[in-house]
């Protein structure tokens, strides 16, 4: 099992926030971060960094040109699970004090780690009509690689629908989620820096709605995803779905209050072979559209639905379980999980305090991991036994973010608060087995 003396593997007197997942590079040789020291930091954060994590070498990979207080800035920084590039957010590159960062200015800029500073922007963004079909005008945040490193997974918020909604009180801009495929996509004017060309072909993956009738499956903000298992889930027919994506979706119940459930949305395995029409490119007064063929289902069905602090759900390997966070007949909150197929709602943690971090699933699908009470703590699936792995921490040198297991299993990273002489900054530490 793990040693429970933690490594500093980071020293520089910088932030290196870890995403909620994929930090480790395919060969667990290098992990990945952005300089915020602070969650809420992207606006104002120019770089991303890798460390190594045989020698401790922290290298700059990308930092953002023309970097203000207004952006554009990066964050949540990804590796691919199948070669040496990350993905991360950027904020639209024309950021000023008029037009800052925002969840409706940002995309999914990629670096391949053999051409630092190099930028690839990897979903094309077009606000101006006619729209472009592959491309999106708005925001992506919080990118997901799949199992087999072909797609992207990502919550969005359409720019386009934002502005609507400020002359046109129907309208709301509604957060929902996306997934993008290799298909290069050319919108054009790209002289406006507010558009680019992307190097794949995004769609939306949930519809939204902005009057959910009560006691319906229809949800105005889907969010927080994961992709269903390496090689997606087995039906109940035996046949296999190989992509998926699992969300949380906001409903209305029967008396009109709003709770979240768990949704699944099924993706075709031609999708990238599909001959889209025009809208999935949206119009000026409609979000793009759902392709036809990606499938929303509910598969949870709760009384109070699914509660707790931010975090995405995640899958376990075989895409058997789904696992998300919710509160316990104690009122704490724990870890739960549900098949893809729906059905009963296994509760898997019982501590006796709540779970107040985003959670991980080893990669032989036999831990979660987690952080409760200020330490890091695991949890035996199977057996539902917990165990603490470190001290319990007290600010100004506390636990913070997601704790993050390396691809072989063998390696947990997990961001913890140290105190120089310069100020207090947040460092990556590990666990190894």
């Amino acid at each position: 099992m793990f040693d429970k003396k933690e490594v500093q593997i980071t020293h520089s007197e910088i932030g290196h926030t870890l995403n909620t997942g994929q930090v480790f590079s395919a060969n667990n040789e290098w992990i990945v971060f952005d300089n915020r020291n602070n969650d809420g930091d992207i606006k104002i954060t120019g770089s991303i960094g890798i460390v190594n994590l045989k020698t401790g070498e922290e290298r700059t990979i990308y930092t953002v040109p023309n970097q203000t207080e207004h952006g554009p800035g990066v964050g949540a920084a990804s590796f691919s699970p199948n070669e040496d590039r990350v993905i991360f957010i950027q904020g639209i590159r024309n950021a000023d004090a008029q037009k800052p960062y925002d969840f409706t200015r940002r995309t999914g800029v990629a670096i391949d780690l053999d051409a630092p500073q190099q930028p690839i922007f990897m979903d094309a963004r077009n606000i101006e009509a006619p729209f472009t079909i592959g491309a999106l005008r708005g925001g992506t945040h919080a990118h997901s690689w799949s199992g087999d490193g072909q797609m992207l997974s990502y919550t969005y918020n359409d720019y386009v629908m934002e502005q609507l909604a400020k002359t046109n009180p129907q309208v709301k801009d509604l957060r929902t989620i996306g997934l993008m495929f290799p298909k290069k996509v050319q919108v054009s004017n790209t002289v406006n820096l507010e558009n680019n060309n992307g190097e794949m072909f995004s769609v939306l993956a949930a519809t939204v709605t902005e009057k959910p009738k009560p006691g319906s499956n229809e949800i105005d903000k889907a969010f927080d995803e994961c992709w269903i298992g390496r090689d997606g889930y087995v039906k109940p027919d035996g046949s296999r779905q190989h992509k998926a994506i699992a969300y949380q979706g906001n409903v209305k119940d029967a008396k009109d209050n709003t709770i979240t459930e768990i949704f699944v949305a099924d993706i075709p395995d031609d999708l990238t072979t599909v001959s889209f029409d025009k809208s999935v490119a949206g119009t000026e007064n409609t979000r793009p559209a759902v392709p036809k063929g990606i499938t929303q289902r509910r598969i949870t069905f709760t009384e109070k639905g699914a509660k707790g602090p931010r975090h995405w759900l995640r899958s376990s390997a075989d895409g058997s379980q789904i696992f998300f966070l919710s509160e316990g007949a104690k009122g704490l909150i724990q870890v739960f999980s549900v098949s893809p197929n729906g059905g009963t709602i296994e509760q898997v943690t019982h501590n006796d305090f709540s779970i107040t971090s985003p959670i991980n699933i080893s990669p032989d699908g036999l831990y979660l991991s987690y952080i409760a009470d200020q330490s890091v703590f695991i949890t035996e699936i199977a057996t539902r036994n917990s165990q603490r792995l470190t001290a319990k921490y007290a600010a100004p040198e506390h636990l913070n973010g997601a704790v993050v297991w390396s691809n072989d299993g063998n390696t947990l990273a997990f961001n913890r608060y140290l105190k120089s002489e310069k100020g207090v900054f947040l460092q990556v530490f590990l666990l190894r087995r």
